[in-house]
């Protein structure tokens, strides 16, 4: 990624350049504002309905009034390839996009938004796959429909070419710039706003919309945001290599075996299905969202196997997060502050909340928090972050934590997940999340709202969703929340509007 931004090339730091920021080239910052959230809505096959379409649709209603739309990432499934953004993003999101009114000429290189979509990188975005598995995916296409295999998952010739399709749809690709001639020209028209970290990106809706890098932040309406790549600080710890952690990796060698064969007894499944039947389309979709479930586990406990003493963790992200956080706190004018990346924290989830993904980030956010409130004397009289915003559990969720003995005490997490792709239904365990501190188990978070999959059979509700935030006028900043759902439900469409909360 520092290769496709030319990061502090000669001619950029000649210029004190801050390659992580980008300022809006509207001179209105009203103190009140709104804004949209989606994620996790790269969509993927749907035989007899769009859901991310709808929730399009539905964002349409509210983008007037919308200053941006944060999207949390997995902006296209399953693979970030550049083959899947003409209908996993261009289509669905047409409106939202200049000359989207005939989507099938819009390259997925040159987009331009209407209303700025900032997007953080998901793991799907990052997905790759061997040369064989894309050449099985696209050839044997024809055999898999002989031998009735209904499943037909979105993989394609390639995959993402670690998250290159990504930087060149949303990323200013310094890269293609062939000349330092050509070079200068550019940075000398599209950076020239002035901030107090130097000049940085100058972000125009309508004319040119790219983002400086994989993370980066902005300010609006006197709020501080802050976009995270969290695929680089989500890294397992190593497993203990004698007593429990050599007995944990075998129950996880095992659970892999367990994985593998779910996965067959789908595919299996699958191929007794009729496409052409609308309840066997929607049990299609169900065994494609099921498949991908399995597999993101199984990749999860990968990496926990995996991981040893040479797993990197990104702490240059990191440690520039809690920079820019001490010097949001030291800004009379900055009166709230959100973050956005994929991967919570906190969840509730069926599948996220174990997971060793969950546990990392959790883990390098509360190092960055409390390192934070180190700086600042301790912690101020209200929460270090007013809010934040994440993917990836295919939800709509709102978290609080109470007091769990770091600097991400008392935030307001809320998971905006459900926006497209396929639902996940909330674990039975209930909305107490504990932690373990010693011999003694406490609660350290509690959900206040779930907005999952839910029911069985011909009952099922598939409710996805998205966000509108609305700013308050203020110091503090208060934040009122808005849910909207439009609901699969029987093999129709129905319309949800949630009661808003505040924070």
């Amino acid at each position: 990624m520092k290769q496709r931004v030319r990061w502090q090339d000669p001619l950029i730091f000649e210029r004190q350049i801050d390659q992580t920021r980008f300022v809006f080239a509207s001179e209105e910052d009203n103190p009140e504002f709104s804004f949209l959230v989606v994620g996790d809505s790269g969509s993927g096959k749907h035989r007899k309905h769009n859901p991310q379409r709808q929730i399009a649709e539905r964002m349409l209603e509210h983008c007037d009034r919308s200053r941006f739309i944060l999207h949390t990432g997995d902006v296209v499934y399953l693979v970030g390839s550049s083959e899947y953004y003409p209908k996993n993003f261009i289509e669905p999101y047409k409106e939202f996009i200049v000359g989207g009114e005939k989507p099938k000429k819009v390259a997925y290189d040159e987009m331009i938004f209407k209303t700025p979509i900032l997007p953080v990188l998901g793991n799907h975005d990052y997905y790759d796959l061997p040369l064989i598995y894309g050449l099985m995916g696209g050839a044997t296409l024809p055999i898999r429909r002989l031998l009735k295999l209904r499943l037909d998952l979105d993989i394609g010739w390639h995959g993402s070419y670690q998250g290159k399709a990504y930087a060149k749809a949303f990323i200013d690709y310094l890269k293609a710039i062939d000349s330092d001639k050509e070079l200068q020209r550019h940075l000398d028209k599209h950076y020239t706003a002035t901030t107090s970290t130097g000049r940085c990106l100058l972000y125009e809706p309508g004319h040119f919309t790219r983002l400086p890098y994989r993370y980066y932040t902005f300010r609006s309406g006197g709020i501080d945001f802050f976009a995270l790549d969290s695929n680089t600080f989500n890294a397992p710890a190593p497993l203990p290599t004698t007593g429990e952690g050599k007995a944990y990796r075998r129950t996880l060698e095992a659970r892999i075996y367990e994985l593998e064969q779910e996965k067959l007894q789908i595919m299996e499944e699958a191929a007794k299905l009729n496409h052409n039947l609308p309840e066997d389309a929607e049990r299609l979709d169900d065994l494609e969202a099921k498949l991908e479930q399995t597999e993101e586990i199984k990749l999860d406990i990968d990496k926990q196997l995996a991981a040893d003493e040479s797993t990197v963790t990104d702490f240059e992200q990191l440690t520039w997060l809690r920079q820019r956080l001490i010097e949001s706190w030291n800004t009379p004018e900055v009166r709230g502050r959100v973050i956005y990346l994929h991967h919570p924290p906190y969840v509730t989830e069926a599948s996220k909340w174990y997971q060793a993904q969950t546990l990392a980030v959790r883990r390098n956010l509360r190092w960055v928090l409390d390192e934070v409130a180190k700086e600042l004397g301790g912690l101020p009289q209200r929460p270090l972050v007013d809010l934040v915003l994440t993917g990836h559990a295919h939800c709509l969720e709102h978290l609080s934590t109470g007091d769990t003995g770091h600097a991400d005490s008392y935030i307001n997490w809320i998971v905006c997940g459900g926006s497209g792709y396929s639902l996940r239904r909330q674990r039975k365990e209930g909305t107490e999340l504990k932690e373990t501190f010693g011999s003694i188990e406490r609660e350290v978070a509690r959900s206040h709202l779930y907005i999952g999959r839910s029911g069985h059979g011909s009952h099922k509700r598939r409710p996805y969703s998205f966000l509108r935030i609305d700013v308050k006028a203020g110091n503090p900043a208060k934040f009122v929340v808005k849910p909207f759902v439009a609901e699969r439900y029987q093999r129709d469409w129905l319309e949800q509007d949630i009661e808003p909360f505040r924070i």
